[in-house]
């Protein structure tokens, strides 16, 4: 009997430790942490959320705006300077909190929380890039985020208190994730570059898109991608203009604008290994239709766009170059008759004054259209706004982007003209093109 009680003894100690260690790993395992969701606006990248992995499971309702405080430390890349006005750490403002499942979608219960957070042009504490007033080249931001607990939380196990969750489970990016991201040497050149393919087995156009003097770099091409939406060009919005489209959004390690003779003089050291990048990409992409391929760009990408459909005036079926910045003066009338046959379609706003469309898109565009080019066209907006509703100037009015920022009208979808009698817009126009 002695012995007996012995084993069982021993043996009911063994469950109460594997009890305690069960109990210990479960513990560990549901440790706190977060994760920062980054989303790609008119103005650039922000972290609008945070999903919070609490570890135990709530009702919807168990928690709200009130129950926590969310604080963020910004750290900036090494030798980076911000602009004047940037802040680099503070309270996030909290416009919504939720329970949800762990993509951060909202649900009836779960061990899951969505904290909504106030973001805009001006926010610059949820801003995930900074542009390096060193280099002028952005560049993502590291952002820790501190989330405290300051109401109590009831579950039907009980209340959880005083949590301070500082544990970062990594980064979701939606749409720029859909991108993969490479490079390649091409004429001595090495090019970082973002691309995006359908997943279906048919055919489809190439849209290649040059991206502004602040996207340049040797090793982060999700930069080009993430610093004014041009991510938008593999969404189902813009994509379904084109039944599914290639997109390949190459990086200059400098600025495409960068001249054998100096900045912006009509040549790009560039040329030959981004066309060598193209001529490789579609070769390597057997379902690209290279009757279909389409080029634009913004600012110094514009640039690049004038000088690539000018000097391989046969390789595009169309251009849309966006606030470009190859002078009007070096355009020269041989150009002017090479450039009369490509379908372009430029964008820009009268408010630019970075590139006063005056002295750039202005003439080149009667210039074309005195030369008789057949299929040419121009959305001239008044100024750069907001068109979400979201974000207001002091009275009240839509708030007012810089004038050189006419690519959001793009990447918006909101150029339009009448052609033929009909409004027609710059995707669909675009899409109908095929070299020929």
């Amino acid at each position: 009997m002695d012995i007996r009680r012995k084993l069982i003894k021993i043996f009911s100690m063994v469950v109460i430790m594997m009890f305690f260690l069960t109990g210990m790993v479960l513990a560990q395992a549901a440790e706190p942490s977060y994760r920062t969701v980054t989303e790609v606006y008119d103005w650039g990248a922000a972290i609008p959320r945070v999903i919070v992995d609490l570890g135990r499971d709530l009702k919807a309702g168990a928690i709200t705006k009130d129950t926590f405080r969310v604080y963020v430390k910004r750290k900036l890349a090494e030798g980076s300077t911000p602009l004047a006005q940037t802040e680099l750490e503070g309270y996030r403002e909290i416009t919504d909190v939720y329970v949800a499942d762990k993509d951060g979608n909202a649900a009836k219960a779960g061990h899951y929380a969505v904290i909504e957070m106030k973001v805009g042009p001006t926010v610059t504490l949820g801003a995930a890039l900074n542009f390096d007033m060193n280099t002028y080249f952005n560049n993502w931001v590291r952002s820790d985020y501190t989330i405290t607990q300051v109401k109590p939380i009831k579950t039907i196990n009980g209340n959880i208190e005083d949590l301070v969750i500082d544990k970062s489970a990594g980064n979701i990016r939606p749409i720029v994730d859909n991108f993969t991201f490479s490079h390649g040497s091409y004429a001595g050149v090495s090019l970082p570059y973002a691309s995006f393919a359908p997943k279906d087995n048919k055919r489809h156009p190439l849209i290649i898109w040059l991206h502004g003097m602040g996207e340049g770099g040797s090793d982060n091409p999700s930069i080009p991608i993430s610093a004014n939406k041009a991510d938008m060009f593999s969404a189902p919005g813009l994509q379904s203009h084109f039944g599914g489209a290639y997109v390949l959004v190459p990086q200059a390690p400098t600025y495409w604008m960068h001249g054998f003779t100096g900045m912006a003089d009509g040549t790009s050291i560039y040329e030959k290994s981004l066309m060598g990048l193209i001529e490789n990409y579609v070769a390597s992409h057997k379902n690209i239709d290279a009757s279909r391929i389409y080029i634009g760009g913004d600012s110094n990408g514009g640039y690049m766009t004038m000088v690539m459909i000018r000097d391989y005036p046969n390789y595009f079926a169309a251009a849309f170059p966006t606030c470009e910045g190859l002078r009007d003066s070096l355009i020269s009338d041989a150009d002017i008759e090479a450039l009369k046959n490509s379908p372009i379609w430029f964008i820009a706003a009268k408010t630019d004054t970075i590139l006063p469309p005056a002295d750039y898109v202005v003439p080149t565009f009667k210039r074309l259209q005195d030369a008789g080019a057949k299929d040419v066209h121009f959305s001239f907006f008044d100024n750069v706004h907001d068109m979400t509703g979201l974000y207001k100037n002091a009275d009240g009015s839509p708030y007012e982007y810089n004038g050189h920022w006419s690519w959001i009208y793009v990447y918006n979808d909101q150029c339009a003209e009448e052609i033929n009698g009909q409004q027609v817009k710059l995707m669909d126009w675009l899409a109908a093109q095929k070299r020929k």
